[in-house]
């Protein structure tokens, strides 16, 4: 059986349809289903039927996938084993992280990348964990920090490993003259009535906010969507507006805001990922750098 013809399997598979598949492999959706004829041809099976205006994998089709799938891991692998006898980590690699980490732990371990390994061209692109992880598993992306909320865990497809950099813990943000702004420490079911300012609409942000909020009978009226916690915390600043911010993206609070602790105490998890068996020269470099720069980080936080 043809490799190749393989990869397009594979890639119908993983991504729900031929046009989605043509798009990862750039290639047309002509040339996949093409691929995808010959292969049929190849092993005497039908592996597609239609579906609406689509197709789906028929059982057999499901069964090659699968077998596909651990083949191309393998190479992967090979690849990568290959790559990790050469001395030198070069050229390119593609990072992704969202806002609060690319802001505190990217530079530094960028710095320190730059340092051990200047033949290594990283490049960022910034994003949510929701798009980040497809990126991740389609090969769009080399490395990227995620985030896990403990109220709204991010699942990780079997195609991405992961290691745990750290851990944040999320304290509720109020304009000063607000009742509970007095206080240390607020329940979260006492944070009805309130206005809340949140991530962009619809995103994972968004909806780990909603759901750590309707865990405690609280459901909450978004009243501004921004991308940026300076910017939330401006509208709390203001009195328009509740927030939720990490530690990790909190810094400087503005004159007008209180940060108060939650009970219970609400976290998110930091996560480094790659793809499983890519992990050449270059990507175990850069997540040893960002290894590195999340726990100095750590340690700088809690000394301050």
């Amino acid at each position: 059986m043809n490799l190749e013809r393989l990869r397009a399997l594979h890639a119908v598979s993983v991504h729900g349809s031929i046009a989605a598949a043509a798009e990862a492999m750039h290639v047309t959706p002509s040339g996949v289903s093409q691929q995808l004829a010959k292969l049929e041809r190849e092993t005497g099976h039908r592996l597609l039927e239609p579906r609406g205006r689509g197709v789906r994998l028929t059982r057999a089709g499901r069964v090659l996938a699968e077998h596909a799938g651990r083949v191309l891991a393998q190479l992967s692998a090979a690849a990568a084993e290959l790559d990790g006898l050469r001395a030198d980590v070069t050229g390119p690699v593609r990072l992704g992280a969202f806002v609060t980490a690319a802001r505190s732990v990217l530079p530094p371990a960028l710095a320190a990348l730059r340092e051990r390994h200047p033949g290594l061209s990283p490049t960022l692109r910034e994003g949510e964990t929701e798009n980040l992880l497809p990126a991740l598993s389609r090969g769009d992306l080399d490395v990227a920090l995620v985030e896990s909320w403990d109220t709204l865990p991010t699942p990780f497809p079997a195609s991405v490993s992961n290691v745990l950099l750290s851990s944040d813990v999320i304290d509720l943000a109020l304009p000063a003259a607000h009742p509970l702004a007095r206080r240390r420490t607020v329940d979260l079911h006492e944070l009805r009535g309130l206005r809340w300012a949140a991530w962009t609409a619809g995103g994972t942000c968004e909806k780990q906010i909603v759901q750590t909020l309707r865990e405690h009978n609280v459901d909450p009226d978004i009243a501004c969507n921004v991308a940026d916690y300076p910017t939330q915390l401006a509208f709390v600043a203001a009195g328009l507006a509740a927030a939720v911010i990490p530690r990790l993206g909190r810094d400087p609070v503005p004159a007008g805001v209180r940060m108060l602790a939650t009970r219970p105490v609400v976290r998110r998890k930091i996560y480094v990922a790659w793809r499983t068996g890519a992990a050449g020269p270059a990507v175990e470099a850069c997540v040893e750098a960002l290894r590195a720069a999340a726990e100095r980080f750590t340690e700088d936080r809690l000394a301050s």
